[in-house]
């Protein structure tokens, strides 16, 4: 009788620690360790999932591409090689066509705009069947990237002719075409080695990723144009996020959707400005002439076109959804001043 009494005390027990132990989520980007993103979006994410959790939860930020590259982001959430990704939806072309949306140029002129109407086309279910396979916690944009060069200045489009040019997708790759360069894709952390080895002339990205990659060391020439802005998800992988306890769960629940879209957004906006005032003073920015800018507006334009039209062909709603998205992107103008 005592025997039984001490042995189901012990089970109790048992179950009782089991209900309590901590859950551990690993987090996965591919930003440096010391990068503003590892701090401000990572790291201060992490922190606030765990001391809602109560202890319930362990977030481990995993930098740097240590649990695999830029380009497998998104499926290293879905297969549970991560528990969370930060992933860059257009680096798998052809996957998330609507979600590419976000891409096109002059949408949108901060990143925290662009950020928060990317989560209001989220939130309105229309990406709903590109994500369905993980559970998405919030999507974000990077504020417009701009062209910077290594030995050539670009101060008009003739200038572009022949350029060979790192774009992020191939969204931004058909915008290049337009505009007379030749584009040649691959994730950011590949830009430095490539300019090294002389294999592109120049890339686009916004301001902060010039100093976040270092690339400043071998470009010195800006030229000032909202190309584009990358779309970005962070998400979870399905299994993990329904297996969590209901303490962990309702904080990575409070911890979803805009604010921290909002904040990923500003965070660029910020290191951004910070960059571009200290390249300012040590290289040359350069800002295109009203008349000149009309031209590369018109080529941009017809990129434009020509993605919507090819998403209408494809029997996705192309038209309605840039059209949501420019409505998001008032919305958001409004709500963030």
């Amino acid at each position: 009788m005592l025997k039984s009494i001490v042995l189901t005390s012990a089970l109790a027990l048992g179950v009782a620690a089991s209900a309590h132990a901590t859950e551990t989520l690993r987090y996965a980007h591919f930003m440096s360790a010391n990068s503003w993103q590892n701090k401000v979006i990572f790291e201060d994410w992490a922190a606030e999932v765990e001391k809602q959790a109560g202890g319930a939860v362990d977030v481990q930020v995993y930098p740097a591409q240590t649990l695999g590259k830029a380009v497998a982001g998104y499926d290293n959430a879905v297969t549970g090689i991560a528990d969370i990704a930060w992933a860059v939806p257009g680096y798998t072309a052809g996957r998330f066509p609507l979600s590419q949306v976000m891409e096109l140029p002059g949408l949108f002129k901060t990143g925290e705009v662009g950020s928060c109407a990317f989560q209001k086309l989220y939130d309105s279910g229309s990406l709903d069947k590109e994500f369905e396979d993980t559970h998405v916690l919030f999507v974000h944009t990077h504020d417009p990237g701009h062209l910077h060069t290594s030995k050539k200045p670009v101060y008009t489009l003739e200038d572009m002719k022949g350029l060979k040019l790192r774009r992020p997708t191939q969204v931004v790759g058909e915008l290049l075409k337009n505009l007379g360069a030749e584009p040649v894709g691959m994730p950011a952390p590949n830009t430095y080695e490539a300019l090294q080895r002389g294999a592109i002339d120049g890339y686009m990205l916004p301001w902060e990723s010039v100093d976040s990659f270092r690339l400043d060391e071998l470009t010195g020439y800006h030229t000032i144009f909202g190309f584009y802005a990358l779309a970005f998800v962070s998400t979870m992988n399905k299994a993990k996020y329904e297996a969590l306890s209901p303490e962990a769960k309702a904080a990575v629940d409070a911890n979803s959707g805009m604010k921290w879209a909002v904040t990923a957004g500003k965070g660029y906006d910020d290191a951004g400005a910070e960059t571009l005032a200290r390249l300012e003073t040590e290289s040359t920015v350069i800002r295109l002439e009203d008349a000149e800018r009309a031209h590369w507006d018109e080529a941009a334009q017809k990129a434009t076109d020509s993605y919507i039209s090819y998403l209408d062909e494809q029997g996705l709603p192309g038209t309605a959804t840039y059209a949501a998205v420019k409505g998001y992107v008032t919305e958001c103008e409004t709500e963030l001043n």
